[in-house]
């Protein structure tokens, strides 16, 4: 069986870039390090790390166990401090991961319902992109992951499903995305209508769903400029230099008095509250997913019922 303390040592050599620099995070001296390596290289069987130029790096069969082996640890880490919690040597920790525009709309609110209903709990906040989010849950770095997948009825053929590798989704809302032009255009919910116009992306998946739904329209979208960003993306616009798409969240975050925006029909995003492993969830995980459940049911009979955005200053 693997030794858990000398997968922590492989971790830090991965995650620090050099056995000095992993002796130092860990606060041991450098030959235990390179003592720790030598021992999981003979209970492997496996060259972990090679010498290149005056440093080293990892193998491939190196980063497969890192890769591995930081899940295995993020995992033994939440369950020691779900433990604690239950035998009452803690209050309870939450650690949530979420992208930008949750993290300033969904998030807080939530946040301090919880923290109104359950003092002395201790709550960590992290943004990450999905993918990332995803990554960190599954590694036991965070309890709960907020993610985003589009949909739109007409190019997909069913709802997304966002759960694998251990994962589960719960569905915490069904947003529309808005067409977002300059504040002087009076948008239209046509996409193809603005076939020569230039485009603002946003992040990689964004991008991706962006192309395929002016494909849909018959054009190629003219993407000039990229950024995650959601107030830049929403200030090149005001300043006349493209248009873009962006979801509800996004606008109701903050919004620029020099945007107007157009609901697209049957475009959506849909955000879920991601968990990993079999239930049942710790109970400060389960506290924190009824707080953005309540939350999210707010946000999304607001949006049911809010008028159109004809312009920013309407």
């Amino acid at each position: 069986m693997l030794d858990v303390t000398r997968l922590r040592v492989l971790v830090a050599v991965a995650r620090n870039g050099s056995v000095t620099a992993a002796a130092r995070a860990l606060n041991y001296a450098q030959p235990s390090v390179s003592h720790h390596i030598a021992r999981l290289e003979a209970e492997t069987g496996t060259q972990l790390l090679e010498r290149v130029g005056r440093g080293i790096r990892l193998t491939d069969a190196g980063r497969l166990l890192a890769e591995r082996a930081e899940e295995i640890i993020g995992r033994l880490d939440a369950a020691e401090a779900e433990l604690a919690a239950h035998v009452g040597l803690r209050e309870g920790r939450v650690r949530l991961a979420a992208f930008p525009s949750a993290l300033g709309t969904l998030v807080p609110a939530a946040a301090a319902r919880l923290a109104a209903e359950t003092p002395g709990m201790e709550f960590m906040l992290t943004e990450a992109e999905p993918p990332e989010a995803l990554r960190m849950l599954r590694a036991g770095y965070v309890d709960v992951a907020v993610v985003f997948q589009h949909y739109q009825p007409d190019l997909d053929l069913a709802p997304p499903e966002p759960a694998d590798e251990g994962t589960r989704g719960l569905l915490l809302l069904d947003e529309p995305v808005h067409l977002v032009a300059s504040a002087g255009q009076q948008p239209t919910p046509d996409l193809a209508a603005y076939a020569a116009s230039r485009w603002i992306a946003g992040c990689e998946r964004c991008r991706s769903h962006l192309v395929r739904q002016c494909a849909s329209a018959g054009f190629t979208p003219r993407i000039s400029f990229t950024t995650d960003d959601y107030l830049a993306v929403q200030a090149l616009v005001a300043a006349g230099l493209g248009v873009t798409t962006l979801p509800d969240l996004c606008l109701r975050a903050a919004q620029h008095p020099g945007i107007a925006t157009a609901e697209l029909p049957g475009a959506r995003r849909h955000v879920f509250a991601m968990t990993y492993g079999e239930p049942p969830d710790s109970r400060s995980t389960v506290r924190l997913i009824d707080m953005l459940k309540r939350v999210a049911a707010r946000l999304g009979s607001e949006s049911a019922a809010a008028p159109a955005r004809p312009s920013a200053a309407g």
